[in-house]
């Protein structure tokens, strides 16, 4: 096999127009102005309004931009800091103490083959998944898929599902005695499910949090939290901060707490 070489590419002009509109961004606007018009931004830069356009929806993506009918594009407000370590400040198990989590369905069926790896099962047994969204300032910022095997929680009444077999679900996981925790995150785009239940369009830029439970040295519960990262940053414990890049970096961030 011969060796591979790397051809330089140019960077796209539209990629250039977003590191200048970033910088001119930081310099002469703040928190909530208004951009200028498109056709006087066109002439300011010297580019084609298409381009522009191409920059504008990328740094909208990012979330440093936002648009608003009948007013124009503004300057989006920082992101908000998340918690996600605590189970009880994420309302993991404690559903009745936290006001941020809300529960979409709750279902049971089989495993998946990939879900099944996950879970460390057989293809086909048995699992409860809890979906929720999490709201903070009124405002959807993460999608939650919470999976637990059936044989877990033997104790658990048979009810229809919704959110009596998701409370059921949350109360019997929390009656288990969680006694460790992993944890992942990890960069990527939201496919057209998670992006219709965080009311974005696919392709939005994401924090993919994936965590894991334990209960007497096995696992309990996996859940995958899916949060947009155009509006929020996660901090981890009491001075641990992930924050999201403006660029969408192609390495992982991963962390674990047990």
């Amino acid at each position: 096999m011969g060796q591979g070489t790397l051809t330089a590419t140019a960077e796209p002009k539209y990629w250039h127009l977003r590191t200048v509109l970033l910088r001119t961004m930081d310099a002469e606007f703040s928190t909530g102005q208004v951009l200028p018009n498109e056709r006087d931004l066109s002439a300011r830069f010297g580019v084609a309004r298409a381009t522009l356009r191409q920059a504008l929806d990328q740094l909208e993506l990012e979330g440093r931009l936002v648009r608003r009918r009948g007013i124009g594009t503004l300057i989006a407000a920082p992101r908000v800091g998340i918690p996600v370590t605590d189970r009880e400040a994420a309302g993991r198990t404690g559903a009745t103490r936290s006001q941020d989590w809300k529960v979409v369905d709750c279902t049971t069926g089989p495993a998946s083959a990939a879900l099944a790896r996950t879970l460390g099962l057989a293809e086909g047994e048995q699992v409860h998944t809890v979906r929720r969204l999490r709201t903070v300032q009124g405002v959807t910022v993460a999608a939650e898929s919470l999976h637990v095997p059936s044989a877990a929680l033997p104790h658990l009444a048979v009810v229809v599902d919704g959110t009596d077999r998701a409370r059921g679900v949350l109360r019997q996981l929390d009656r288990l005695g969680i006694d460790g925790e992993s944890r992942s995150v990890e960069l990527g785009v939201a496919e057209a499910a998670e992006a219709a239940l965080l009311e974005r369009p696919p392709g939005t830029p994401v924090l993919v949090v994936t965590t894991q439970y334990a209960t007497a040295g096995r696992l309990a519960a996996v859940a995958v939290s899916t949060y947009r990262a155009d509006t929020c940053k996660l901090t981890f414990g009491e001075s641990g901060v992930v924050q999201v890049a403006t660029a969408v970096p192609a390495a992982a961030v991963a962390t674990a707490a047990s």
